[in-house]
């Protein structure tokens, strides 16, 4: 492909002139030596005549470097160029994908299905295995998404892969198990998770159904790099594999683990609690409601929000972690009396919820809070049903994150089980399940994947380590391990119990966490983020992280700081020993007990802060503690704020 001369010579004038970055007009010339694409010329051509220079480095900065989770990005540019809107398909979609380097299109996800399946395909060979790999594709309802999975099926069975595709949407955390249960070599979910409805993404998975791992996501990234084209021959037709659509037989496998979360289903024959769902549009309605209702709960769900679509028409944002996504479901929680409200995420990995409190008025949950209740409850439910005893506590824990609240430790120091922090990212929770999965002796465990959870449970409490809930403050959870990722359909299940818990025991699920509080010391957290779009915002975010680790504060909100933590830096071990890998996040704790950590998103163009802040056990007064802890995190949060616009020379 090419242009001619003269959009190349406006081009080097905009460079010149300081209009277009060097890097954009590099990347728009790699871009069109490796396409053949008649859609990528006709929209840069467009975007140069148009003089739309800045969203021309918007999709050009820099090319979309596969990364530990893959590729996310715009996949609907700011600016829609004709040639990309063709035809408008349904829910108003252009008919193209984004044209650019750094956005989510054909170029970009040929080379990391070609990428993946490459490293695949060697890893098998260096173990001596000569079948064909086999790979499991997902993806959720955002636009693009199903083409994108059928390319990557075909990329993949085009060059010797078996293909597992499922019919349709379906949360991420399903195509995690269906890797497992079919004995895959690597996995595709393509979703941007919660992110707003012009991004998409491509997530990879190896054969333990996590995310990819060193050594070998470094091998994959190496991979996908050395590739420039999208350009591929395909292998003679009788070298190249297969391709499965996996439907309502792979749906009830994963059903049947599911149903095994449900600790007490005693607690659920006076009919359970009365819970209102939805799932933003996305993929969770699928199994969660019918899931549910099974088990007895009446399930109320928004209409206007079950529908799938892409554009996700009724929220600003499809994040259950944000107020305005639940609303809906919260005003017919209001109308109906339901106890709680649930939503998910449109690729179902991320779960929010919002309970009714004392006054009756319904309240939004934070992930610690959630994390905080589902790991006291099923930590307390393991001793009931003598899972958990004296003898075996030892080998159980609690898995959580540096930036998770610090009461889900002292709760499992109450029962006298572990608490294990890793990293950001469900990948380092599932790492550690891999490591617990191999430390039972093979003469024991067999198939690991074919026992059933009770076999699973008393292995790993006798030989291993035993996983009981974890997660992530960003609205992550688990209770088990044959996921291993965070799972939307999963985490409704457990939270749906709990409020069936709390209706049997006559008290709001607020008041048990105040409970909670009570017991351990209340314990707030507050999230914020500083956004900064495009080519001038990534510049910005990078040079922000670097200030904190290059010039750490030495005093905050009128507290010095004791300790700084920098995890791209220091030489840090775990709770059992292991190091732990170098992360671009700063931890600042100051002489008060007050703490931050902060953060580049590895998936959003923002920089993360983490604010946590506590009292001692048995206050006085829960609610007046609460306050006092509430207004210090506003006041720290300002003092951060001040530092930050500081750093940035504003």
């Amino acid at each position: 492909m090419g242009m001619n001369d003269s959009l190349f010579d406006t081009i080097d004038s905009a460079v010149k002139a300081g209009d277009l970055l060097a890097s954009s007009a590099e990347n728009i010339d790699l871009l069109l030596g490796g396409t053949t694409s008649p859609v990528a010329a006709a929209a840069i051509a467009e975007l140069v005549e148009k003089r739309e220079w800045s969203e021309l480095n918007d999709r050009f900065f820099k090319t979309l470097a596969f990364g530990t989770g893959g590729l996310r990005g715009r996949t609907i540019g700011r600016v829609v160029t004709d040639a990309e809107a063709g035809e408008i398909q349904a829910q108003e979609r252009p008919e193209h994908p984004c044209v650019g380097t750094a956005t989510m299109n054909y170029f970009n996800i040929s080379r990391a299905v070609r990428g993946l399946v490459s490293y695949v395909q060697k890893d098998l060979e260096a173990r001596g295995e000569t079948r064909k790999a086999r790979l499991v594709l997902g993806h959720d309802t955002r636009h693009f998404s199903r083409e994108f999975a059928e390319f990557c099926a075909k990329v993949a069975t085009d060059l010797g892969c078996d293909a597992y595709l499922f019919e349709g949407p379906r949360a991420t955390p399903q195509v995690s198990f269906a890797i497992r249960e079919l004995r895959a070599d690597a996995g595709i979910v393509l979703t941007a998770s919660h992110n707003p409805s012009h991004d998409n993404g491509f997530k990879a998975y190896f054969n333990d159904g996590a995310q990819l791992i060193a050594p070998h996501d470094q091998g994959v990234i190496d991979e996908v790099n050395s590739l420039d084209s999208e350009a591929y021959e395909a292998l003679p037709e009788d070298q190249q594999g297969s391709l499965t659509v996996l439907g309502e037989e792979a749906d009830e496998s994963y059903l049947k683990k599911l149903r095994t979360l449900l600790m007490k289903p005693e607690l659920l024959e006076g009919g359970g609690a009365k819970v209102v769902y939805t799932n933003l549009h996305g993929t969770g309605g699928h199994l969660i409601v019918p899931t549910l209702r099974e088990f007895g709960f009446e399930v109320l769900t928004v209409p206007e929000q079950d529908v799938q679509d892409g554009r996700f028409p009724t929220v600003a944002s499809p994040n259950p972690e944000n107020a305005p996504a639940l609303k809906m479901a919260m005003d017919l929680a209001t109308e109906s009396g339901a106890e709680i409200v649930i939503g998910t995420d449109p690729d179902c990995d991320r779960m929010g919820v919002a309970v009714r409190n004392d006054a009756g008025e319904m309240q939004l949950l934070t992930g610690n809070q959630i994390g905080s209740l589902l790991a006291w409850y099923r930590i307390k439910a393991h001793f009931d049903l003598g899972w958990l005893n004296d003898s075996n506590r030892g080998r159980a824990l609690l898995i959580a994150t540096y930036v998770t609240t610090e009461l889900q430790q002292r709760i499992a120091e109450g029962f006298g089980i572990q608490a294990l922090e890793t990293l950001t990212g469900f990948k380092y929770i599932a790492e550690k399940l891999g490591k617990y999965e191999a430390a039972i002796p093979a003469d024991k465990k067999g198939d690991y994947r074919e026992l059933t959870e009770t076999q699973s449970r008393e292995l790993r409490l006798e030989y291993s380590r035993y996983f009981v809930v974890g997660g992530e403050e960003s609205y992550g959870y688990l209770a088990c391990d044959f996921v291993r990722d965070k799972d939307g359909n999963a985490a409704a299940v457990l939270f749906a119990e709990l409020a069936a818990y709390a209706k049997c025991v006559g008290k709001s699920i607020p008041t048990l966490l105040d409970d909670l509080y009570q017991e351990y010391g209340v314990h707030l957290e507050q999230g914020h983020s500083i956004v900064m779009e495009g080519a001038d915002g990534a510049a910005k975010i990078k040079a922000l992280a670097a200030s904190y680790s290059d010039s750490p504060p030495t005093e905050l909100d009128g507290s010095k700081v004791s300790q700084v933590i920098d995890f791209s830096k220091d030489r840090i071990f775990d709770a059992e020993g292991d190091p732990v890998p170098a992360q671009a996040m700063i931890q600042v704790v100051l002489e008060d007990g007050r703490k931050f950590a902060v953060r580049p998103s590895g998936t959003e163009p923002k920089i993360k802060y983490y604010l946590f802040g506590k009292g001692a056990p048995q206050p006085a007064d829960v609610q007046t503690a609460k306050a006092e802890v509430d207004a210090s995190l506003n006041d720290f949060w300002k003092a951060i704020q001040a530092d930050a616009q500081v750093r940035m020379g504003a």
